[in-house]
């Protein structure tokens, strides 16, 4: 079983996104958590597109990077969702076999109408869907 941290900023959009996939598309090959850099609170917005996906994400808890490395957790895998200046504070987690950097857009920092916020969230769960799916293949 292959262990995946995925690591955001906030742990409230991107990298809950790409763990919920993982655990759902990795058919018991991978076993997937995510953290932030610093814990915020779930985005109304991923919540809204995961669940058009059938994924319950509204009583996710958004967790701490730090917390994860103070407790010793290892990983395979360690998967930055956000960009690359951020992804430079993740902890280094010992023992871990591939860091990766997917420099993805953060649906908390969208502008506009609710409507193209949600479309742009869209965007951006497809994006990590494929990633997902990639990573899945690489790994398999």
């Amino acid at each position: 079983m292959i262990k995946v941290l995925f690591v955001c900023i906030h742990n409230s959009a991107r990298s809950q996104m790409a763990e919920a996939y993982l655990n759902k598309m990795g058919d018991g090959k991978f076993v997937a958590e995510s953290a932030g850099l610093e814990a915020g609170k779930m985005n109304p917005y991923v919540i809204k597109v995961m669940a058009e996906e059938g994924y319950d994400l509204s009583n996710n808890s958004c967790d701490s990077v730090f917390d994860f490395h103070k407790e010793g957790r290892k990983y395979d895998l360690v998967v930055k969702v956000c960009d690359q200046m951020n992804g430079e504070r993740c902890p280094i987690f010992p023992g871990t076999k591939a860091t990766m950097n997917w420099n993805l857009q953060d649906p908390s920092s969208l502008d506009g109408s609710e409507e193209a916020k949600l479309n742009r969230t869209r965007e951006i769960r497809d994006q990590i869907k494929v990633k997902v799916q990639t990573l899945i293949e690489e790994y398999n």
